[in-house]
C-alpha cells in the first residue's frame, strides 16, 4: 500500500506487539527520537490495511548491554557515528485505533482496528491527508475545535454524534474548561445541530465573558449569534451594570419548590438524610403549593407538635426549617408564581432558540444555582417527556433536540443523590426524550461511577488528581494508555477527546477563541451595537 503514503515521513518499522499490549516500531538510525512525542500520530503501512495510531510510550534500547555497562568514548566521532547508527535504538509504542481500507482511503472506509500489522511493516508520520480523512473536513456536520499536538491541520467534532448522547468537559481550576465549553456551544449554535439551555452560573456564555489570561473579556453567544440567542436572568441589577438588557427576568416561587429540590441542596445544606427526606413528608402533610411557606413560618412550639403528628425527629425538622430560611434571602424568590419561566422558555427553544440563563449575583451561591438548574430542568424534561410520546401518533409534535449544560456538575451527580435527580435521569437515558446533557466539571471524582460511563463523549483537559483521572477514564477500554496522555497536556488551551463524537482519542490544541474566530462563525460587525440593532428588530418584527 506504500503508493499513497508520504516517504519522507518514514520513521521506522514494526518489530512486535499484540491488540492488547499495542505495536512496537523500532525507529530507523535517521530518525530523531526528540522530535516524537506521546500522543502524537502514526501511520503503519500494512498489507491490505492501512492503521493509524498513536503513540503512548518511547524507549531507549542497546543491542549490546556492554555498551551501557562501559560506554564507548563519544568524542571520537568515527566512534559516535557507529554505535548510534547499530549500537543503541528507540523503539516507540502505539496503539492502532483505525484500520483505513484501500489505496485511495476515505472517511467511509475507516473502521476500528481488529487486527495488527505484519512484521517490519513500515510506518510514518500522519499526514494532513490522514488527520482530515479520519476526523472530517470543514462541512456542516463537523465543528472545528483545533489542531493535533504535532501538525497544524485541522481537527473537526462531529457534532451529529455529539449532541446524540450526553457528554462532559473536565479539567482542573485554570485549564480552560470554559473556554472550550463556550467554543463547543459555538459551535452548536452555528451548524444547528440543537437548541442550547445554559444555566451560566459565572455570567460567561452569554453576553460577554473573560479570555483565558482574565484580564480582557470576549464576545459570548449572544454578541456572536444575536437574533438566535436568548438572555435570561436571575438579577437584573447585575445585567443592568453590564449594559446588558435581558430578554426575560426570571422570578421562582416558593410554591414551586418541590421535596426533590432539597435533596438536590442536601449536601450544599449540610442536611442529614432524614433532615432532607422529611421535605416529602412536609408535601404529602401541607399540600405541594403550600409546604415551603408553611413550613418555614412555624415557631418552636408548633415544630414539636408537628414532629408528633407526622412522626419525623423534631431536631431533624428544626434543622431543616433553620437551613430552609437560608434560602429566603434569594430576591428571586417569591410567594406565588406559575411556570411563566419554563413556558418562556420552551417557546424561544420550539422557535430554535438558544437560552442563556445567567445567575448574576447568585454567581458564588451554590444552592441558588442547583435549586434553580434542578428545577427548570424537571419541569422542561415533564414536558418534553409528554411532547415525545404525543409524537409518536403526531409527527409534528417532535420536541427540538435539546442540550442543557450545566456547571459544577458533580453537585447534581454526586453517587448518593444521581439516581434520585432529574440530571441523573437524563444523563441515563441517553437522548430518549430529545434531551442530553453538557456537564462541566473540575472534580469529576465526584460524579456517580455510572453516569460518567454513560457519556459519549469526554473532553478532558489537564487532571493531575488520580481519581479524577480514573473517574474521566471509566468504561473506556485501553484507558491506561490515554492517563499516560492527560498527564501531559499543557496546564492550558489543550486537551484529550475521546468517545462518541470522534473517530478515535486525540489529544488537541484548542483553537483560540477571539477575533479570526468570530468571523469563522458568521459574525458580521455593524455599526452601532449589533445587541440593540436585535432587540429594535424585534420590536418591531416579533421574535422569530
Amino acid at each position: 500500500m506504500s503508493d499513497y503514503i508520504n516517504q519522507s515521513n518514514y520513521i521506522g518499522r514494526v518489530i512486535g506487539g499484540s491488540i492488547n499490549r499495542g505495536i512496537d516500531i523500532r525507529l530507523d538510525s535517521n530518525t530523531n527520537v526528540e522530535e516524537l512525542a506521546v500522543g502524537r500520530f502514526v501511520v503503519i503501512d500494512g498489507i491490505t490495511h492501512k492503521f493509524f495510531a498513536q503513540i503512548t510510550d518511547i524507549t531507549l534500547h542497546a543491542s549490546n548491554q556492554s555498551l551501557i555497562d562501559l560506554p564507548p568514548d563519544f568524542s571520537n566521532q568515527i566512534v559516535s557515528s557507529v554505535v548510534s547508527k547499530i549500537g543503541v535504538f528507540s523503539v516507540i509504542e502505539v496503539v492502532p485505533y483505525l484500520t483505513l481500507d484501500g489505496a485511495l482511503a476515505t472517511s467511509e472506509g475507516v473502521k476500528p482496528a481488529k487486527t495488527v500489522p505484519p512484521h517490519f511493516a513500515r510506518t510514518y508520520l500522519a499526514s494532513e491527508e490522514d488527520y482530515q480523512t479520519v476526523f472530517g473536513g470543514n462541512d456542516n456536520d463537523h465543528f472545528w475545535l483545533g489542531s493535533p499536538l504535532d501538525l497544524e491541520t485541522n481537527i473537526h467534532l462531529n457534532l451529529d454524534r455529539f449532541v446524540e448522547r450526553s457528554n462532559g468537559i473536565f479539567g482542573k481550576s485554570g485549564t480552560g474548561k470554559t473556554f472550550l465549553t463556550r467554543l463547543i456551544l459555538a459551535g452548536i449554535v452555528q451548524k444547528q445541530k440543537a437548541v442550547n439551555l445554559v444555566f451560566d452560573m459565572q455570567s460567561e456564555y452569554g453576553w460577554a465573558g473573560y479570555n483565558e489570561t482574565g484580564s480582557g473579556s470576549v464576545k459570548g453567544l449572544k454578541q456572536l449569534f444575536s437574533s438566535n440567542v436568548a438572555l435570561f436572568s436571575m438579577d437584573e441589577e447585575h445585567s443592568k451594570r453590564r449594559n446588558v438588557t435581558p430578554d426575560y427576568l426570571v422570578k421562582v416561587g416558593y410554591n414551586q419548590i418541590e421535596p426533590e429540590d432539597i435533596v438536590m441542596l442536601r449536601d450544599t445544606l449540610n442536611l442529614s438524610d432524614v433532615a432532607a427526606d422529611a421535605s416529602y413528608t412536609l408535601a404529602l402533610h401541607y399540600g405541594q403549593d403550600r409546604w415551603f411557606k408553611t413550613f418555614t413560618s412555624l415557631d418552636g412550639s408548633q415544630l414539636r407538635e408537628l414532629a408528633q403528628t407526622i412522626g419525623v425527629n423534631d431536631r431533624a425538622l428544626s434543622t431543616l426549617r433553620t437551613r430552609l430560611m437560608r434560602l429566603e434571602r434569594f430576591h428571586f424568590l417569591t410567594d406565588q408564581e406559575s411556570d411563566h419561566a419554563v413556558d418562556s422558555i420552551l417557546q424561544h427553544i420550539d422557535k430554535g432558540i438558544h437560552v442563556v440563563l445567567e445567575f448574576g449575583r447568585y454567581q458564588h451561591e451554590f444552592a441558588a444555582y442547583i435549586l434553580v438548574a434542578n428545577l427548570i430542568t424537571r419541569r422542561i424534561h415533564q414536558r418534553y417527556s409528554r411532547r415525545k410520546e404525543e409524537a409518536m401518533v403526531d409527527e409534528s409534535a417532535e420536541p427540538k433536540q435539546l442540550v442543557i449544560t450545566i456547571e459544577e456538575a458533580h453537585r447534581f451527580l454526586t453517587p448518593g443523590i444521581s439516581s434520585q435527580t432529574i440530571f441523573g435521569t437524563i444523563a441515563r437515558e441517553m437522548r430518549k426524550y430529545n434531551v442530553t446533557l453538557l456537564i462541566v466539571d473540575q472534580r469529576p471524582s465526584g460524579i456517580d461511577d455510572e453516569i460518567m460511563s454513560q457519556l459519549g463523549t469526554k473532553l478532558s483537559c489537564l487532571l493531575d488528581n488520580d481519581n479524577d483521572v480514573s473517574a474521566v477514564m471509566s468504561g473506556v477500554s485501553g484507558s491506561n494508555k490515554l492517563r499516560t496522555v492527560i498527564s501531559k497536556l499543557d496546564s492550558k488551551q489543550q486537551a484529550l477527546i475521546f468517545g462518541h463524537a470522534m473517530p478515535m482519542p486525540i489529544a488537541v490544541k484548542i483553537r483560540n477563541y477571539d477575533e479570526e474566530a468570530y468571523r469563522s462563525l458568521g459574525l458580521i460587525e455593524r455599526n452601532g451595537s449589533d445587541y440593540e440593532l436585535d432587540r429594535d428588530a424585534k420590536d418591531l418584527f416579533g421574535s422569530h
